[in-house]
């Protein structure tokens, strides 16, 4: 991932960071704790192993992420938000998933918010 020297502001650099279909996925994810490669893959519906490998790397890029590699066989990997800014984009992911709620409430989507477990019924 690289960086442009040339930008509008500040925003325009954070969305570059986290743009596409799965980092703000894979981020909001993490926000639960340290996990495996496979656990992730488990967990966010429709992601390729190939795809979640470049993302987590481009995450890695940007600071947002990092891994912790333990000794021993089977190779044992675990992925987790750094501090502070891991930490601190979650705090525009939860606005960000607040409205998705709002928005699918009043289009009368609460029966897929509590199958999926995001709020209860």
């Amino acid at each position: 991932m690289k960086i442009r020297d040339d930008f509008t502001c500040p925003l325009e650099l954070v969305h570059d960071m986290i743009k596409g279909k799965w980092k703000p996925i894979i981020l909001w994810r993490l926000r639960m704790g340290n996990t495996s490669l496979s656990k992730l893959q488990k967990d966010i519906t429709g992601i390729n192993q190939k795809m979640l490998l470049q993302q987590l790397k481009e995450l890695m890029e940007a600071g947002f992420v990092d891994k912790t590699v333990f000794d021993g066989y089977p190779l044992k990997v675990e992925y987790f938000l750094t501090e502070p800014s891991g930490k601190r984009i979650l705090e525009a992911l939860t606005i960000m998933q607040k409205i998705g709620i709002d928005y699918m409430l009043s289009e009368g989507k609460k029966d897929i918010l509590v199958k999926k477990g995001v709020i209860k019924d």
